[in-house]
Protein backbone atom coordinates (compact mmCIF):
# COMPACT_ATOMS: atom_id res chain seq x y z
CA UNK A 1 0.00 0.00 0.00
CA UNK A 2 1.01 3.38 -0.82
CA UNK A 3 1.21 5.37 1.80
CA UNK A 4 -1.57 8.45 1.81
CA UNK A 5 -1.05 12.11 1.02
CA UNK A 6 -0.60 14.23 3.91
CA UNK A 7 -3.85 17.10 3.46
CA UNK A 8 -2.49 20.76 4.35
CA UNK A 9 -4.92 22.58 6.36
CA UNK A 10 -4.90 26.13 5.40
CA UNK A 11 -3.04 29.19 6.85
CA UNK A 12 -4.91 32.12 7.63
CA UNK A 13 -3.75 35.72 8.71
CA UNK A 14 -5.59 37.78 11.02
CA UNK A 15 -6.58 41.34 11.48
CA UNK A 16 -8.82 42.93 14.45
CA UNK A 17 -10.93 45.93 13.92
CA UNK A 18 -11.98 47.99 17.06
CA UNK A 19 -15.56 50.05 16.91
CA UNK A 20 -16.33 52.43 19.14
CA UNK A 21 -19.72 52.36 20.95
CA UNK A 22 -22.28 54.97 18.72
CA UNK A 23 -20.94 53.20 15.53
CA UNK A 24 -24.07 52.82 13.89
CA UNK A 25 -25.10 49.61 12.19
CA UNK A 26 -24.87 50.32 8.46
CA UNK A 27 -21.29 52.29 9.31
CA UNK A 28 -20.25 48.90 10.63
CA UNK A 29 -21.63 47.22 7.30
CA UNK A 30 -19.76 49.07 4.98
CA UNK A 31 -16.58 49.00 7.04
CA UNK A 32 -17.01 45.20 6.86
CA UNK A 33 -17.95 45.06 2.90
CA UNK A 34 -15.36 47.30 1.96
CA UNK A 35 -12.60 44.97 3.94
CA UNK A 36 -13.92 41.74 2.05
CA UNK A 37 -14.54 43.03 -1.26
CA UNK A 38 -11.04 45.07 -1.68
CA UNK A 39 -8.84 43.13 1.02
CA UNK A 40 -10.37 39.56 0.48
CA UNK A 41 -11.30 39.32 4.31
CA UNK A 42 -13.80 37.08 5.50
CA UNK A 43 -15.47 37.56 9.13
CA UNK A 44 -13.91 35.19 11.45
CA UNK A 45 -15.71 36.36 14.94
CA UNK A 46 -17.58 39.29 16.09
CA UNK A 47 -18.22 40.41 19.42
CA UNK A 48 -20.69 42.78 20.53
CA UNK A 49 -20.05 44.02 24.06
CA UNK A 50 -23.10 45.74 26.79
CA UNK A 51 -21.70 49.22 26.26
CA UNK A 52 -22.27 48.98 22.23
CA UNK A 53 -18.75 48.72 21.08
CA UNK A 54 -17.46 46.01 18.79
CA UNK A 55 -14.54 43.66 18.41
CA UNK A 56 -14.14 42.47 14.88
CA UNK A 57 -11.83 39.59 13.89
CA UNK A 58 -11.21 39.03 10.10
CA UNK A 59 -8.82 36.42 8.37
CA UNK A 60 -7.77 35.37 5.02
CA UNK A 61 -6.35 32.73 3.66
CA UNK A 62 -2.36 32.70 2.66
CA UNK A 63 -1.72 31.24 -0.38
CA UNK A 64 2.15 29.91 -0.74
CA UNK A 65 3.26 29.18 -4.11
CA UNK A 66 4.41 25.34 -4.27
CA UNK A 67 7.23 24.63 -6.25
CA UNK A 68 6.87 22.58 -9.92
CA UNK A 69 10.19 21.34 -10.87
Amino acid sequence: MTPAKPVRQPEYEYQSLRMPRGTSRSAARQLLTDHAEYGHWELDRLRLFPDGSRTVLLRRRIIRQVRSW
